[in-house]
């Protein structure tokens, strides 16, 4: 089974650095250095397509563009690159949203991916006019995802449940393929949304021993109702041709976190009702700056590298997933070999700049995994980036 790997669309702005916002905070100035334009969000949609990426993750929030309009339009400057398009359910109704899937099924050729954000700010929920509470919310959105599903069957559906009621719902076109439907969540009553209704589980990057117990919580619920899911993670991701390079990156990020930064988005991060987040959170420990570079040259890893090659520095000035595999092409590799070990197969990363780090990853780690065997381009091996080997100094 070949790994599959998606790319991020960063509708809130790119640039060199670490452009933060989500989980309630807003994008830092560093999104203004290059605008989520439909021209530069089209860039990377072609890039992370030509070196084999099969999608690309759009994120939800007040923080970033609408992630269902701009795919829309990228969508039509690219050819094969799938869009995992993240949307709370609560703000629109189950038969628009299956209606919406089944018009962009077909007006781009069946490439269409959904990442269900239930959602897990209160008070970014209310700015959107949705006042229920957390747990509420996740039973909205199994109810949300019972209605699609009997829709996009071609079924009639009749549903007055807690929180959703539809009367004589039908689509008129079904979409074709039905779109697999993405999750993720880190709280009891996520693990019930997932187990019943999505096709594939996402976990934010948290070290292999905690990745490990979580799949095993979610592939035990989805067994429980005869269900089998597929699982994914979402890491950041600084890979160079030697591992000094990379922490050299990852050191010239970390120098460009304003500690006043630091300080208001972790004090923002830590009234968040989400379990994932908290878990994000708890990682890194709210970051000590001064003392947080790792070596480059090598040497003890610092309180921000908490398993080897995976950095939590990303998290302190962001919302969501915080963490990034850092480290030569083979170390990166041999991480996602890791990870894939336990039971995941579908990686969606992210980079900054967005641009150029897919050139990284794509002519750095895709290569070399799949001179191993476990990836290949998905329009064959006559068009699979080669491994890009370092001179000798």
């Amino acid at each position: 089974m070949s790994l599959t790997f998606h790319w991020f669309l960063p509708t809130n702005g790119d640039s060199r650095h670490v452009v933060g916002g989500g989980h309630g905070t807003p994008a830092t100035a560093a999104g203004r250095d290059r605008p989520p334009t439909v021209t530069y969000l089209s860039q990377i949609a072609r890039a992370a397509e030509d070196l084999g990426f099969v999608g690309a993750l759009t994120p939800t929030g007040a923080w970033c563009e609408d992630a269902w309009l701009t795919t829309a339009m990228v969508s039509q400057n690219t050819e094969r690159l799938k869009f995992l398009v993240a949307f709370r359910p609560g703000f629109v109704s189950p038969t628009l949203a299956a209606q919406m899937a089944a018009t962009f099924q077909r007006q781009s050729g069946g490439r269409l991916l959904l990442n269900v954000v239930t959602g897990g700010e209160s008070h970014e929920q209310r700015a959107y006019g949705d006042f229920l509470d957390k747990d509420a919310r996740y039973r909205r959105t199994g109810e949300f995802l019972q209605i699609v599903r009997e829709l996009w069957a071609g079924r009639t559906v009749d549903l007055h449940g807690e929180h959703l009621r539809v009367e004589d719902a039908k689509l008129a076109r079904v979409p074709d393929p039905v779109p697999d439907v993405y999750f993720g969540g880190s709280s009891p009553a996520a693990g019930e949304v997932a187990a019943r209704h999505v096709d594939a589980y996402l976990t934010w990057g948290e070290p292999p021993a905690q990745v490990a117990e979580k799949i095993a919580w979610i592939r035990g619920l989805a067994a429980q109702r005869g269900r089998t899911l597929r699982f994914g993670i979402r890491l950041h991701v600084i890979t160079r041709d030697t591992s000094a390079q990379a922490w050299a990156e990852a050191n010239r990020l970390l120098d460009g976190f304003d500690p006043q930064t630091v300080r208001s988005v972790q004090a923002g991060l830590a009234r968040s009702e989400s379990t994932g987040q908290q878990r994000m959170l708890a990682l890194h420990g709210g970051g000590n700056l001064p003392h947080s570079r790792r070596p480059s040259s090598g040497g003890t890893p610092t309180a921000l590298e908490i398993h080897p090659n995976l950095w939590a520095g990303i998290g302190l000035v962001r919302g969501g997933a915080g963490t990034a595999l850092v480290g030569s092409h083979d170390e990166v590799a041999e991480r996602i070999k890791e990870y894939h070990a336990l039971g995941i197969d579908e990686f969606v990363l992210s980079g900054y700049p967005h641009l150029e780090e897919a050139y990284w990853f794509g002519e750095g780690v895709l290569p070399r995994l799949a001179a191993q065997g476990l990836w290949r381009h998905p329009l064959g091996e006559e068009t699979a980036p080669r491994a890009q080997v370092p001179f000798a100094s």
